[in-house]
């Protein structure tokens, strides 16, 4: 399964080409995707207009929606973000540190568009598309 994270749905929505919505746009149609509730979040919030709104909940309420967080995965978390940072490395973002635990926790690749998760990918095993 495929994890997409928000800096690709974002570009997607604004119809932007990149390589990640290509990607996105191939695998809709033959790959099983999953979307985080964090993400899901993340991304229905940057929509001004009720209509475009609606559109992204349709399209994204097809995905299957998984739960980011919870104590295990806080736990967890934290120690990557520790670990990451025993080496030299600061992410940005804590809700990056909780996607991509989950990814590596749950087995499942990501389609990310957010240079936070190299360091996942380099020192923790993050699988990535």
């Amino acid at each position: 399964m495929i994890f997409v994270d928000s800096s690709v749905w974002i570009d997607y929505f604004r119809l932007r080409n990149t390589r990640e919505t290509e990607v996105l746009d191939s695998l809709l149609e033959q790959q099983f995707l999953v979307i985080g509730d964090l993400v899901l979040a993340e991304v229905l919030q940057g929509f001004d207009s009720e209509r475009d709104f609606n559109n992204a909940r349709q399209v994204l309420g097809s995905l299957l929606l998984i739960d980011v967080g919870g104590r295990k995965t806080a736990i967890q978390a934290a120690r990557n973000y520790r670990i990451l940072r025993s080496r030299g490395v600061t992410i940005r973002k804590t809700i990056d540190t909780f996607i991509a635990t989950c990814c590596i926790e749950n087995g499942f690749r990501l389609l990310h568009n957010d240079r936070d998760f190299d360091p996942f990918v380099l020192h923790l095993g993050l699988r990535v598309v």
